[in-house]
């Protein structure tokens, strides 16, 4: 049972809190791809094709399924231009852009993490 004396300032209430906030956010988060897909829009707007080559091994069913979940969960727009044929567009909105710490920190961690287990 976590208390006061045992974790820091880190109450019952407040890990709890803290837990359900981190599943919320790892919820629309998941899977190996979405945080891939914001970092390469954060870049720019970007059309389907030249994500998915950046996002190195994801298939172009997975690409669509995850930028509709990202879509839904306001951090990617997407545009249609009126072309023909039309022209899909997709970009970070300013609620992605909030993530930008995080995903430099992740990155940064990564690094750290890959050469402790690695030694690369």
């Amino acid at each position: 049972m976590l208390n006061k004396e045992s974790s820091g300032d880190c109450t019952v209430s407040t890990c709890r809190a803290k837990n359900r906030a981190i599943k919320d956010a790892l919820d629309v988060l998941n899977g190996s791809w979405k945080l891939q897909i914001l970092v390469s829009l954060s870049e720019g707007t970007k059309r389907f094709k030249e994500i998915s080559r950046e996002v190195e091994g994801i298939s172009d069913k997975m690409l669509s399924k995850e930028l509709k979940d990202l879509e839904m969960n306001q951090l990617v727009t997407r545009t249609v231009r009126d072309t023909f044929p039309p022209t899909v567009e997709y970009s970070v909105t300013d609620h992605a852009a909030t993530l930008k710490e995080v995903m430099i920190a992740l990155s940064e961690w990564g690094i750290l993490h890959r050469n402790k287990i690695i030694g690369s």
